[in-house]
């Protein structure tokens, strides 16, 4: 047997990632290509994309047409070999996703369900993610994980709930959560969740605050592709920056939170707590929503400003409200550049891809990179 130093072993597994994931973010490639953005040479990559057919996640789909020399072999990725299935747990409600290893969408829900930690409550989450992936039509077998994104702090081993205010957990493992769903699980912040959704698959941005306006407002740190969680895992608490000394009183019991003035809450008291309500009366040209938006845009550009001013990087923002926002990015930016130090440029304010159940999304691409990772 080889003695394979762990430096050639690293190189190796090094190599396997890039191949399989270069492959994946294209309908099909050429042999040339796929060695010119692998920097790699020819045997090396052969060898590592006859692993991949072998494992049953790449396939060569013939080749494409001549350019006046031999006929360039062409692969593609399986993309339903494999798939994830991504679970964002709420106060309120339980979102459904099923993504295959390409990051494709295979089907999602939403459902109203009051979390407990009540074995009934459980029990039935279990079933519910079983009858979700047999209704795709996905077969089981071929499901490698779920991820799960609930509102709290996750230990970094993605197996242990610290601490979640929201649904009054603390120090509690991840099993007693998942101990009836048929796959292997790991949780993971919420806001963390859906910031990886919104970087995953765009390997030339490495740097990007997340913001998450929902319920609460939290949000996440990516630094290089990788999340900076601070020392206490607490980093991208962005809902309990201070905004206004002596302001109004937040969920968390301390007054002029980031959150009692930027949480979709804040807008949803004047529609009966429809989110969809509040923007329609605003489109229809209600005055007083008028204002109330206007000052909840004014009041979010100085929190995206402080941002800025911080990591110097782009702001995406998202959650309930960021799905609402293109429309109104425009006026987002032009009070964002108003702020700016050095100068008057707001492009780096950027509005979420993911309008709807980004975490779910977030959580299932998470579970897909650590497969990948680990092939």
């Amino acid at each position: 047997m080889p003695n394979y130093s762990a430096s050639n072993i690293d190189v190796k597994r090094v190599n396997r990632i890039n191949v399989i994931k270069t492959i994946l973010a294209h309908d099909k490639i050429s042999q040339p290509d796929l060695t010119h953005k692998l920097a790699l040479s020819w045997p090396t990559v052969l060898q590592n994309v006859k692993d991949l057919i072998d494992l049953g996640l790449v396939e060569e789909v013939g080749a494409f047409a001549s350019t006046g020399g031999r006929r360039a072999r062409a692969f593609a990725p399986v993309r339903d070999a494999k798939a994830c299935v991504g679970i964002d747990v709420t106060q309120n409600h339980i979102s459904l996703v099923l993504v295959n290893i390409a990051g494709d969408l295979i089907k999602y829900t939403r459902m109203k369900s009051a979390f407990s930690m009540d074995d009934d409550y459980l029990t039935d989450l279990g079933k519910a993610v079983t009858k979700f992936v047999e209704a795709s039509g996905y077969d089981i077998e071929n499901i490698v994980s779920a991820g799960i994104s609930l509102p709290g702090i996750i230990n970094s081993s993605g197996k242990y709930i610290l601490y979640s205010h929201v649904l009054k957990l603390e120090n509690t493992p991840a099993s007693a959560f998942t101990r009836h769903i048929p796959f292997k699980c790991n949780m993971i912040n919420d806001a963390n969740a859906a910031g990886f959704a919104e970087m995953y698959g765009q390997p030339e941005k490495k740097n990007a605050v997340y913001v998450s306006l929902s319920n609460s407002v939290g949000g996440s740190i990516l630094s290089t592709g990788a999340f900076y969680l601070g020392d206490n895992l607490r980093a991208g608490e962005i809902g309990h920056n201070t905004l206004y000394p002596e302001g109004r009183t937040c969920y968390c019991g301390k007054s002029g939170c980031l959150d009692a003035y930027c949480s979709s809450k804040v807008l949803t008291q004047y529609s009966d707590g429809d989110l969809a309500q509040f923007f329609g009366k605003l489109k229809a040209g209600d005055k007083a929503l008028r204002q109330v938006w206007h000052q909840y845009l004014v009041d979010l550009s100085y929190a995206i400003n402080s941002l800025r001013m911080i990591f110097d990087c782009d702001v995406i923002i998202g959650g309930y409200v960021g799905g609402y926002l293109e429309e109104y990015q425009y006026e987002l930016e032009k009070l964002v550049s108003e702020r700016n130090t050095f100068g008057y440029d707001a492009s780096y304010v950027k509005i979420c891809r993911y309008k709807l159940e980004a975490s779910a999304v977030g959580a299932a691409f998470a579970e897909i990179d650590n497969f990948i990772r680990q092939i």
